[in-house]
């Protein structure tokens, strides 16, 4: 049966020549005999499937419900298997060798929850070999928190920049672009206290 055959011989070679793991090669076979079945369907096999079957196919798992993980890697598995197949002679031409796949969903950034945040706040100010450490711990954990800045703005942040209890802390980030930040009353009395620790320890 050609099915079981191109199935079977792709996924030998997939073990032989890239060392596939046992999953991975269990997750090619459901794939193409998912696609196998759809064409037989349409009253075609992998010898005569050609870019608008695959296209259609791949409609099909959608209008399923398939997760566009799931979909990307069906279309990875065909693109492999007919790869496979006109490096062997099998097909003239290669199918799916320019449809693009439906990329993988972009996740909103995770956040913590307020618990999370105080838990780490707590740990800033009782972490530290020193009353020093421990004031400067507290200090950059509350700009952090207060401002959104990324840790290289935070640390490149020039200490003259942040005297004098300011309300606003003009930031620069990437390419050279400025903005300005407001800082919190926590994130100002943890400031105003690492800096009163340095000066003391410069003196």
């Amino acid at each position: 049966m050609q099915t079981a055959r191109w199935i079977g011989t792709f996924l030998d070679a997939q073990a032989a020549e890239r060392d596939a793991a046992d999953n991975t090669r269990s997750a090619y076979a459901r794939d193409l005999l998912d696609f196998a079945d759809w064409l037989t369907g349409q009253g075609r096999d992998f010898a005569t499937a050609t870019r608008a079957d695959v296209e259609n196919y791949l409609i099909h798992c959608e209008t399923q419900g398939l997760a566009q993980s799931t979909r990307a890697r069906r279309l990875s598995s065909i693109k492999g298997l007919y790869r496979f197949a006109f490096e062997e002679g099998w097909r003239t031409e290669n199918p799916a060798i320019q449809i693009k796949g439906p990329g993988r969903a972009k996740s909103l950034p995770k956040t913590l929850s307020e618990t999370e945040v105080d838990a780490l706040l707590a740990a800033a100010r009782s972490h530290g070999r020193t009353t020093a450490d421990r004031l400067r711990n507290t200090c950059l954990m509350e700009l952090l928190y207060a401002t959104g800045m990324r840790v290289t703005e935070l640390v490149s942040l020039p200490v003259s920049s942040v005297r004098g209890d300011p309300r606003m802390v003009l930031v620069r980030g990437k390419g050279g672009k400025e903005r300005m930040v407001p800082l919190s009353p926590p994130a100002r009395a943890a400031l105003a206290a690492w800096i009163s620790q340095r000066d003391k320890q410069q003196d």
